[in-house]
């Protein structure tokens, strides 16, 4: 994989019966016990699912059986490969869509959200968003609202993702620049200068919003179907 691109993996979570056993056997034992915590069924399987697919990709750029592959969780819990530190990798799921980022030498996150109404969207917006980013969010027709909204949750989202601190960090201090979507005006002190960072939306299929950000530039991005 070239040190420029980042890969996106994508494709549909199925929770199917036949299939989960062989996503269970493949966790370690962290995995299997953050799974067993799940009191919904449906969540549970999903999250196997989930991680069972990205240990399936990690082995193929690896060439490594998927168990045997060591992920560790840095302080606030985002998985790094304690082996191959160089290689960068982040997922995110929706409902039943799942993506997975790949890249090389870099901080990296995701994201992916579906475009479903809120009944607390301007209380988000208010509470999530520095001043320029909700002075362009109300400035939208309404009907534009609910689409720009997300656009800018799934780039902070994917920002705070890719320093590893989540949102603890603070949404509304990741400021995403409104006039050059894929810049931010302002982030936190301890994540270096703004400039560093860069994010490109990712088209997913519609209704669907999608985010990478990483501390590079984003020369090329490369869409592939995710396999079971």
């Amino acid at each position: 994989m070239n040190n420029d691109t980042i890969q996106i993996w994508h494709g549909n979570i199925s929770v199917e019966e036949t299939d989960y056993p062989n996503y269970w056997h493949i966790l370690d034992a962290d995995e299997q016990a953050r799974a067993g915590k799940f009191k919904n069924d449906l969540l549970r399987k999903r999250y196997v699912e989930v991680h069972g697919r990205l240990r399936k990709l990690l082995a193929r750029i690896l060439d490594e059986p998927p168990e045997k592959i060591s992920i560790k969780t840095a302080e606030h819990g985002k998985p790094y490969l304690a082996d191959v530190p160089e290689l960068a990798f982040n997922l995110s799921h929706s409902a039943d869509a799942m993506v997975i980022a790949v890249g090389q030498n870099c901080r990296l996150g995701v994201d992916i959200e579906f475009c479903n109404p809120r009944a607390n969207l301007v209380g988000l917006v208010d509470k999530c968003f520095a001043d320029e980013e909700i002075a362009y969010w109300n400035a939208l027709p309404e009907v534009q609202q609910i689409a720009g909204f997300y656009r800018f949750w799934t780039r902070k989202e994917a920002f705070v993702k890719a320093t590893g601190h989540g949102i603890s960090l603070g949404l509304s201090l990741c400021v995403v620049n409104p006039e050059n979507p894929t810049g931010f005006l302002r982030v936190p002190e301890s994540c270096g200068e703004a400039s560093i960072w860069h994010a490109q939306d990712l088209k997913l299929g519609q209704g669907v919003c999608s985010a990478v950000v990483a501390d590079k530039n984003i020369v090329e991005v490369r869409f592939i179907d995710l396999e079971s």
